[in-house]
């Protein structure tokens, strides 16, 4: 459909349209039901006047119940739509016999590309200057590759009202003048410098408005030594040219977050996705075709991470609890691979980059040949064959998340608490997990382990207990939910987990949809 059709008929309508919401309505032919949409989410949001991607987050149930009674040829067309919505939902409930026959040759190829291992020293003062420095530089190295920043300067070459001039920096601090400016303080190696956003150029400060403390922006304006006036905020930005497409119809499925030995685990609905993956749900053709299985952390719900924890668990030590979790992983069919990344309740340190999990107390599970363990963040390639490189996914458990759900205005608006692929598209445009200081507990190693330096094609992330899935330049973002029923912690902040929810991926067509083993 020519988008010029989606803008006459928007104006018409009196409504703007953002560029996300334009493309995914232009990327089907079926104009009437798009009209249909717009329709229905004018009658819902008479106040609003410009249609985004948030408008269809929150009328999602009226969205929904359009697409379901489109005719089979055009549901397809609105396939983008769905998943960034999350509306692509498959239910899975009955059980069969029926058994799926494998071998050994059948296992498919995981080369882990980056593992951060942990080194153990006594840390100074001047560790973290180096781990501020070298993150400068690397991610200004990423910031000059932008066009948009044209006659780049360091900050102390800056002379006296220079013009059409542009910066890289470290935002060290921000704060909103009497007038109602914003105020940055940002740093280079070569030294310090005012940023001033007036409030008078509404897109650009809010986007300035959500820059975190210590993340490494561009900007372009004009200025002298003593303030620079901002024109354009240019971010590092995580994007992909297209979306990589399987030469073979395999498929991948992530989970995370299981909690084994709570007692809270729901073991019922585990078993119940263990008997899909072997083959025993019917009219499911498709699961002889899965060959990987992401863990992103928690596999445990592990001993002593917080005060009593001892009244909610069921097994006694963190041997007890890996013990459980390779019983049930053991049950899965050998020619799957299954990549488990650590999490903060798998018995490893607090400080990212987080190792292994631990043979010494999990030793049953790595007993199993088809699991492969990697450090939590960790970049992955897998699905590789002759002549395709294959995927490579950045497996994040997701500690710093809710440091930006609470301090992150945009972020806080839209509630992304609730929606934790909104933090992962933010952390995607730094190019850094976790930018500000304080976000989480890490060892500043010499090369920063949280930097993106390499684009994925898939970003994976747990602990929110939270299901999301969207698309971020082409990039697949994936957000698991939790196999633990919701805690009395979890009800005191008002928070509402997803349960057992199954992301499931067709690697050749990129089609994506969630399997529900809860009820």
């Amino acid at each position: 459909m020519e988008t010029k059709e989606v803008l006459a008929y928007c104006l018409k309508k009196g409504l703007l349209v953002d560029k996300e919401v334009l493309s995914l309505f232009s990327e089907t032919q079926d104009f009437e039901s798009a009209k249909l949409i717009i329709e229905k989410v004018r009658e819902s949001n008479p106040t609003s006047k410009i249609l985004t991607k948030h408008i269809l987050l929150e009328n999602r149930e009226q969205v929904n119940q359009i697409l379901e009674i489109l005719p089979a040829q055009y549901r397809q067309d609105f396939e983008k739509l769905r998943i960034n919505l999350g509306l692509s939902i498959e239910i899975c409930k009955e059980v069969s016999s029926t058994a799926v026959s494998t071998s050994p040759e059948e296992v498919s190829s995981v080369r882990v590309l980056s593992n951060f291992e942990p080194v153990s020293k006594k840390l100074t003062v001047s560790d973290f200057v180096g781990y501020f420095k070298g993150r400068f530089v690397e991610l200004r190295n990423i910031l000059q590759e932008h066009s948009e920043l044209t006659n780049l300067v360091s900050i102390n070459k800056i002379s006296n009202d220079r013009q059409g001039i542009s910066i890289i920096g470290l935002i060290a601090d921000k704060k909103v003048t009497k007038n109602k400016n914003l105020m940055l303080e940002v740093e280079d190696l070569t030294g310090k410098i005012k940023v001033l956003i007036n409030k008078d150029k509404k897109e650009l400060y809010a986007k300035a408005e959500d820059l975190a403390l210590d993340s490494v922006v561009g900007f372009k304006g004009a200025g002298s030594r003593e303030i620079f006036f901002v024109n354009e905020v240019i971010l590092p930005e995580a994007s992909l040219p297209e979306r990589k497409r399987s030469p073979v119809e395999e498929y991948a499925v992530f989970i995370g977050d299981m909690h084994i030995g709570s007692k809270l685990f729901m073991e019922e609905q585990f078993l119940k996705f263990i008997e899909y993956l072997n083959g025993k749900v019917p009219n499911t053709p498709e699961v002889q075709k899965i060959k990987y299985l992401f863990v992103i952390g928690d596999v445990i719900t592990g001993v002593g991470n917080y005060p009593n924890q001892e009244k909610q668990i069921c097994l006694p030590d963190l041997e007890s609890h890996f013990e459980k979790a390779a019983e049930l992983l053991g049950k899965i069919r050998p020619d799957i691979k299954i990549i488990i990344s650590s999490g903060n309740h798998d018995g490893v340190r607090l400080m990212e980059p987080q190792p292994m999990i631990s043979e010494k107390y999990a030793w049953p599970l790595y007993n199993l040949k088809n699991v492969i363990f990697t450090t939590n963040p960790s970049l992955v390639n897998f699905a590789a064959k002759k002549g395709f490189s294959g995927f490579n996914a950045l497996t994040y458990h997701g500690f710093s998340f809710f440091h930006y759900v609470d301090n992150i205005p945009s972020l806080i608006k839209q509630k992304a608490a609730h929606a934790p692929e909104l933090v992962m598209t933010y952390l995607l445009k730094n190019r850094h997990l976790c930018p500000t200081h304080s976000s989480t507990q890490y060892f500043p190693q010499e090369k920063d382990s949280h930097i993106i330096r390499t684009v994925p094609d898939i970003f994976l992330a747990g602990h929110t207990h939270k299901s999301g899935i969207t698309y971020y330049n082409n990039i697949l973002v994936i957000s698991v939910s939790s196999w633990e029923s919701m805690t009395a912690y979890q009800e005191k902040r008002g928070a509402i987990p997803d349960f057992c929810k199954v992301p499931i991926l067709n690697l050749k067509t990129g089609a994506i949809k969630i399997l529900d083993f809860e009820q």
